[in-house]
């Protein structure tokens, strides 16, 4: 009589479960050759990539502006042009000037943020091949970059747009009650996304209603104040969804459906996801609730002050100094003005704050997050050909 067969158990409630991406098991392929590897400017770039990290560069802006100096390597090996020690001041603007003509796949240009960031760091390229005397002198020196244009945001959540996404998600899941301590942990904290991705179990004292921000931009670490909304359902959340996603020898304090730890672009798309659900069609994600949370907490009368130090900027222009504030004060500010509030004190009288919120939004904008910023969008959109195949007619 043959033998019953035990059933495998089944996906967890509400935890969607895809085959991984990625060739079969033991098969390997080989490394595509690089097309620029022969030539001396790629061996100088790489030689300059390795003294970044060496000296303190993170590996993400190493990685960014590798993306820039291939290009320009390519574009100068499509012009006979392979030695540092042929590049010269008008070649440079001739470069420039090939990136303001450039049209992309659909016919649109590169903005003026996505040129600036082909360009600048190409000066800091050739400034060290002049300081370590590979070439004579430095001939991006005096090559002047374009100028930013000061614009607020396309686009800002407002309160009922924020909590319009955080009431579709379905919290009686494994995965919902997730991404909804997820969601208000990012509207809370105003986190970039890659800091919210590398947060760790302890990193949140939600005892003291803090967060430890571990190296955030620019390597920088930082204490921000969490709500008393926010910090119960994190709190939820790791009582009973995370147990049953993340092993125990995962440190991460957000997990995918497959336990792992979530990455800066699993974010973006989730957070994507729940934005139409709730029939949000504004563009942008993660850096849409880290806007929200500041411009709401300055409408409702925090001081500007407390939300530079909360955002983690050194300044929210070149002439203004910087503030240390500390966390306590920090978190009684948060607690009187932040939307998501558990308790709603007495508004006081608001002072007129144009002024301070357009310079925050401009800031805001500005600032280079890994996230959404308006360079890298363009830089992923035209990846195709670019490198390989730039305009041969500037």
């Amino acid at each position: 009589m043959p033998r019953a067969t035990r059933k495998k158990p089944g996906p967890l409630r509400g935890t969607r479960y895809r085959a991984k991406p990625g060739p079969a098991q033991g098969v390997t392929y080989p490394k595509k050759p690089d097309p620029q590897a022969h030539l001396a400017l790629t061996r100088y770039m790489d030689e300059h990539f390795e003294w970044m990290l060496v000296t303190g560069y993170t590996a993400d802006t190493v990685r960014g502006r590798r993306i820039a100096i291939r290009r320009f390597i390519a574009w100068c090996d499509d012009r006979g042009l392979s030695d540092p020690k042929e590049i010269t001041k008008p070649i440079l603007e001739r470069y420039q000037r090939h990136l303001f003509y450039y049209r992309k796949a659909d016919g649109t240009p590169l903005t003026l943020g996505s040129q600036q960031g082909f360009l600048a760091p190409l000066k800091t390229f050739f400034k060290w091949l002049a300081r370590e005397n590979h070439i004579p002198s430095n001939p991006a020196s005096e090559l002047e970059l374009p100028r930013q244009p000061k614009h607020l945001p396309r686009a800002l959540l407002s309160v009922e747009d924020v909590e319009a996404v955080l009431r579709q998600i379905d919290h009686t899941t494994t995965a919902g009650l997730r991404d909804r301590a997820m969601l208000e942990v990012l509207y809370s904290t105003a986190l970039r996304r890659t800091e919210l991705a590398n947060l760790r179990r302890y990193d949140a004292d939600l005892s003291r209603l803090i967060v430890f921000v571990r190296e955030g931009k620019g390597q920088k670490d930082r204490v921000v104040p969490i709500g008393e909304r926010a910090a119960l359902w994190l709190d939820k959340y790791m009582v009973e969804s995370r147990p049953l996603l993340a092993s125990n020898d995962c440190a991460a304090l957000f997990v995918t459906d497959y336990g792992e730890p979530v990455t800066p672009d699993w974010l973006a798309a989730r957070v994507r996801r729940h934005m139409d659900d709730a029939g949000i069609d504004k563009p942008g994600s993660c850096h849409l609730f880290r806007h929200a949370c500041a411009t709401h907490m300055l409408d409702n009368g925090a001081d500007i002050r407390f939300i530079q130090a909360m955002l983690g900027h050194a300044a929210l222009s070149s002439t203004e100094r910087y503030t240390h504030v500390a966390i306590g004060k920090l978190q009684q500010i948060h607690a009187a003005t932040h939307p998501a509030r558990l308790r709603r004190s007495t508004k006081g009288a608001r002072a007129d704050q144009n002024r301070a919120r357009e310079a925050l939004l401009e800031a805001l904008l500005n600032e280079a997050d890994d996230d959404e910023s308006g360079a890298a969008s363009d830089v992923s959109a035209d990846k195709t050909g670019d490198d390989s195949n730039p305009e041969s007619g500037i």
